[in-house]
């Protein structure tokens, strides 16, 4: 059974070839031309992946993200206008995974669709004992996505756990911010001013509790990346 895909945008052209793109993969597509519409889809509807254009009429598409995250750790996409910065960190402070600014090339969508899709199913399969990551009252189970902090379950988004993940796995060692990205996206559109792991960064310590100035888990080295330290 194909994976079903919601593409909300109001502007029809852009979601028609996005769902014509992303139909010739074999995936199931539902277009949304409004916000209240994906709204009412995804309350009654559980996707595969979600591609969300931040400004849609009725419901915005970081509204819709919200509510998403309040129930599905699904992968979302978020879409932005050109030069948005502050839309595109929002987005991902809210629990969106991704997001590609207009103008975007269809292919490069499919691909980081499909990036998502790859990461999220790999790390919702199952896992035997030693998929459990354990450091300093930090427990991750790679394979059933939960994330736990002093016995206490942290709600983390699927690119949330899997930068967790990659650090506790490589614990001690520092990993820049664009290794991070090849990791989890699996492509090679990360470029030097791209904040995204940054951002990502920001909300884990928020949930965490880790403070900025001096974190207890996730450890900024100046120049270089970052590191979780056991």
């Amino acid at each position: 059974m194909s994976e079903t895909i919601l593409v909300a945008d109001d502007e029809r052209e852009i979601a028609e070839l996005v769902a014509l793109y992303l139909e010739n993969e074999g995936f199931q597509v539902i277009k949304c031309y409004d916000g209240s519409t994906a709204l009412a889809y995804v309350e009654g509807q559980q996707p595969d992946l979600a591609v969300l254009d931040i400004m849609l009429p009725g419901v915005s598409g970081l509204d819709i993200c919200r509510k998403i995250r309040e129930r599905y750790n699904y992968p979302i996409i978020m879409l932005t206008a050109k030069g948005e910065e502050t839309d595109k960190i929002t987005g991902l402070t809210m629990g969106a995974d991704d997001y590609m600014t207009k103008p975007f090339l269809p292919l490069e969508l499919v691909a980081r669709v499909k990036a998502q899709l790859r990461r999220y199913k790999r790390y919702n399969t199952g896992a035997p004992r030693e998929d459990v990551l354990e450091i300093s009252g930090l427990v991750l189970n790679v394979g059933t996505h939960e994330c736990f902090l002093n016995e206490k379950p942290l709600n983390l988004t699927p690119t949330e756990f899997s930068i967790l993940r990659i650090l506790c796995q490589k614990k001690g060692q520092v990993v820049s911010a664009e290794e991070l990205f090849h990791l989890i996206w699996e492509d090679e559109y990360y470029t030097k001013n791209n904040n995204t792991i940054t951002v990502h960064i920001r909300h884990l310590r928020e949930k965490m509790g880790d403070s900025f100035e001096n974190p207890k888990y996730i450890k900024t080295v100046w120049g270089c990346g970052y590191k979780v330290e056991g």
